[in-house]
């Protein structure tokens, strides 16, 4: 079957740019102003230095809710975004982070306020705006701007996804899942964790994929307590080994599952089984949870978690969305609830992480799951194909 390339991506860009700019209308505002590079890809399809723009603001763009988008691009990168036909317009950035403006902080940041107030016109007042410096908030609101929640505009524009936004997901899915068959390849006692890591990066980057947001991979006594980095440690015969993928991948999709294996040919002991069983069914129990309908506090109440001797409190997250990175919502489990505990409604259409984690509380191994699913009108597909078992063989 041929598939029409150029025609998909222009269905997925498309799309995106139109849930944007409902969303930018829906929350009484003019237009957006977006700088993380993860909304500029979304509004534009368009990527460039993606990790470096995310703490230099270096480019940025202009969503109306109708009219030209403008795309303020990295100086001579302007080429960039040949092909993507939801920019109207690209001029060059105007940067005034301290790096590249010194001095003459204040002179560019009036300038590139001015600049904004322009394209917003005298009947425009309400932008929408993700993330900003003090500086350029003073000066948009010197100018007459209102400024609001931009960010809170994206996440209602991409927690559910497209048809074509679907098909990317799935292509990601299914990249990341081949890289783990080479982790899987490459685990063999005498491999350090970095080396055994480099394996996912590598394999990710071969595909079309970009970075990895973490680097959650441990082995033996440091897979508990859970976050910690991978390191130089050499993995022994008989350590569990467990990982989070984290990546950005094929079109810029992000990939979040979680194994845990077992290094070596030995059989898994009577504790590491049975903190294996726990968290696999943590995990097929919660992921039942997301129907559509449900409320995210209906889930954090109903939510099953593993017993208090091998419950850990590092994990708060019972799930989250995902899309281009990890997202809107964020669903707490009922211990963590009053604290930071947030409602909504699960829909047809959105993608999520359902995590799951049995670390014992000061004990000296613990094993972490996590799939990614797709909530359709039936409930919800799991859409990775590896296997949660502790060993392959």
């Amino acid at each position: 079957m041929t598939v029409d390339i150029d025609g998909h991506r222009r269905r997925l860009e498309a799309g995106r740019l139109a849930r944007l700019r409902n969303a930018i209308e829906t929350a009484g505002c003019d237009a957006g102003l977006f700088y993380d590079p993860v909304n500029i890809r979304y509004a534009t399809g368009t990527s460039n230095m993606q990790v470096y723009s995310l703490h230099n603001p270096c480019r940025y763009v202009y969503v109306p809710v109708s009219g030209d988008v403008v795309l303020f691009e990295f100086k001579g990168c302007e080429h960039l975004s040949l092909g993507h036909e939801g920019v109207g317009e690209v001029r060059p950035a105007v940067s005034w982070y301290d790096f590249v403006s010194g001095g003459r902080t204040a002179e560019f940041a009036r300038a590139w306020a001015d600049e904004i107030a322009s394209l917003l016109g005298p009947a425009g007042r309400d932008l929408s705006v993700d993330r900003l410096d003090p500086l350029g908030t003073d000066r948009l609101r010197d100018a007459g701007v209102r400024i609001h929640d931009g960010q809170r505009v994206a996440n209602a524009a991409r927690f559910v996804k497209t048809d074509a936004e679907i098909t990317e997901v799935r292509r990601a899915v299914s990249a990341c899942d081949r890289a783990i068959d080479e982790m899987w390849s490459a685990l063999r006692p005498g491999i350090t964790e970095q080396q055994l890591w480099a394996q996912l990066h590598r394999a990710n980057i071969e595909s079309g994929g970009e970075w990895l947001e973490t680097r959650l991979l441990t082995s033996g006594p440091r897979t508990n307590p859970w976050y910690q980095e991978c390191s130089d440690r050499v993995i022994e015969a008989g350590d569990l080994v467990a990982f989070d993928t984290d990546l950005i991948g094929v079109g810029g999709y992000s990939v979040d599952i979680s194994r845990t294996w077992l290094a070596g040919d030995g059989a898994a002991s009577a504790s590491q089984r049975r903190l294996h069983d726990a968290a696999s069914e943590q995990l097929h129990r919660n992921i039942e949870l997301f129907q559509p309908g449900a409320s995210f506090a209906e889930i954090s109440q109903r939510a099953w978690l593993p017993s208090d001797a091998i419950h850990s409190v590092t994990n708060a997250a019972i799930g989250h969305g995902i899309g281009l990175c990890n997202e809107y919502p964020l669903i707490l489990n009922r211990d963590h609830w009053s604290t930071g505990g947030y409602d909504g409604e699960i829909v047809e259409g959105m993608v999520l992480c359902v995590e799951a984690l049995a670390a014992p509380p000061g004990g000296d191994e613990g094993v972490k799951l996590e799939e990614q699913i797709l909530v359709t009108a039936d409930g919800p597909e799991v859409l990775s194909t590896q296997p949660l078992t502790l060993s392959r063989n």
